[in-house]
């Protein structure tokens, strides 16, 4: 399977959100603990420890990362069921990134926002969180995992050009 990169970039006022989008047919409650509760983010991106709340650092496990390292991210925000967000620093630079949520008739879109410092490393970047929110629809949904070699880098001149 090939997948198509979804990702769009929106700048305003010399900030750059790269933005993806997936929906569920399912209550948003149900989403939120996808995102929220270890055992389900272990599923898709990886367990996490700590006393979480806004303002509080947890340890994520990344499983699907070479060598799965434990990762320190700090919660900015967290409005269940509607929004979270995170960010870390690391060797790369700034992550911060939201998830919003929003329900409509049993159907639950998640709107993933990375907001970047520049577009450099984007053609990484992009492909990356395609893989994961596409581990957390087939977590979600029972499907296959995806093959990250089916990402990148064959998604990078897509997010290259945005």
């Amino acid at each position: 399977m090939t997948p198509t990169p979804t990702g769009r970039l929106f700048t305003t006022g010399g900030k750059n959100d790269l933005v993806l989008v997936r929906t569920f047919r399912a209550p948003i409650q149900d989403v939120w603990a996808s995102l929220t509760e270890p055992e389900r983010t272990a599923r898709w991106y990886g367990p996490w420890e700590g006393e979480a709340g806004p303002g509080r650092t947890i340890k994520v496990k990344l499983l699907f990362e070479e060598q799965t390292p434990w990762y320190e991210m700090r919660i900015d925000a967290c409005e269940p069921p509607r929004r979270l967000a995170i960010s870390s620093l690391d060797e790369f630079g700034a992550w911060r990134m939201e998830a919003a949520l929003s329900e409509h008739e049993g159907v639950t879109e998640l709107r993933f926002t990375q907001h970047l410092d520049d577009k450099d490393g984007i053609g990484e970047v992009g492909p990356g969180w395609e893989y994961y929110l596409d581990m957390l629809v087939a977590a979600r949904d029972g499907s296959p995992r995806p093959d990250f070699d089916d990402y990148y880098p064959a998604m990078r001149p897509y997010y290259q050009g945005l």
